[in-house]
């Protein structure tokens, strides 16, 4: 426990906290941190997710079909059970339900994936699989239904306000983000059995090296330039992205008998904060910002406790000391 707490949580803290008081003290801004990410989303996560796929090989793609419809299934069922939770309140719009399950259904695993897994299980095509994975299910699944759901309402609410008329219009803009087509060509390449040149590595792994410390950094520096208030549908958001996400990974993983190390991964996956995409969708919609950036940030804080407690829950689990 104390080598996945020195080395995978304490640098997140560090680097986020350096964003956090840079932009506290106006080195860098709201609309600084909106460009970073881009460069996250655009670029670093998109090669860091390709070159270490195509690494892989068929055998591990087929290995990994398990994993893929447990993500699938288990991520989505999550996302849904957030989103009827929060619609259930008679304050809350169907807007303010589907940005919360954007939010608190969907771990924040572009951001922030790499940098907590890498440290814990090593840096292998294993790893980017699992990334990949949970990253096309959030991205390429979740986001379009969530901008289905939020657009719907607001259709609902005020006919002709909707900014998206195409239900398939946010899943096709979904699947024209590198970060959702670059893992899918990846696995088309292993499957295609295109070998990958050692050449051409370094050229991705240059741009791969910025997507974690960038990401957390940016992290740091979207924190600082808001307000956070701690409510009850706050802790809520919380305890259904920290608790029931993983734990409902962890049963699936283990009815199903998933690998163990897969299960540990997803798992820990299943544990990361809520998406910083969700905070995003909120902020241009003008939608429900305050509470789930407030969820973010007690979620980033719980998280500290909660990955090597859902770790140390898994073992027992596949030892079968339940």
């Amino acid at each position: 426990m104390e080598h996945i707490i020195l080395y995978a949580i304490v640098p997140i803290i560090v680097v986020m906290l350096a964003g956090y008081i840079s932009g506290k003290k106006g080195i860098f801004s709201g609309e600084d941190a909106k460009k970073f990410n881009k460069v996250v989303l655009d670029y670093a996560l998109p090669a860091a997710l390709f070159v270490s796929i195509v690494q892989a090989t068929r055998e591990m793609l087929a290995h990994d079909l398990k994993l893929s419809i447990i993500s699938l299934v288990g991520i989505m069922l999550c996302f849904m059970i957030v989103y009827f939770v929060f619609l259930m309140f008679k304050k809350n719009t169907g807007a303010d339900a589907a940005i919360s399950a954007l939010i608190s259904g969907s771990p924040t695993i572009g951001f922030l994936g790499f940098a907590v897994l890498e440290p814990i299980f090593g840096t292998t095509p294993t790893v980017a699989l699992v990334v990949a994975i949970v990253g096309i299910v959030v991205n390429a699944v979740g986001i379009p239904v969530g901008l289905s759901l939020l657009n719907a309402s607001l259709e609902k609410q005020n006919p002709g306000s909707s900014k998206n008329k195409s239900a398939w219009a946010p899943v096709i803009h979904a699947l024209e983000q590198p970060v959702a087509w670059a893992p899918i060509l990846a696995v088309i390449w292993v499957l295609v059995g295109i070998p990958w040149p050692d050449w051409a590595s370094p050229s991705f792994t240059l741009i791969k090296g910025a997507n974690a410390s960038m990401a957390v950094f940016s992290a740091g520096i979207t924190l600082s330039a808001i307000k956070i208030s701690i409510n009850w549908q706050v802790i809520l958001g919380s305890i259904l992205k920290m608790i029931m996400m993983p734990a409902v990974l962890l049963i699936m993983g283990l009815i199903f008998h998933m690998d163990p190390l897969n299960l540990k991964m997803l798992v820990v996956a299943g544990a990361l904060p809520p998406a910083f995409s969700g905070i995003i969708i909120a902020d241009e919609y003008d939608t429900y910002v305050a509470e789930g950036t407030s969820s973010l940030t007690l979620s980033v804080i719980l998280f500290i406790g909660f990955c090597p407690l859902w770790l140390w829950i898994t073992d027992l689990c596949l030892a079968g000391s339940f």
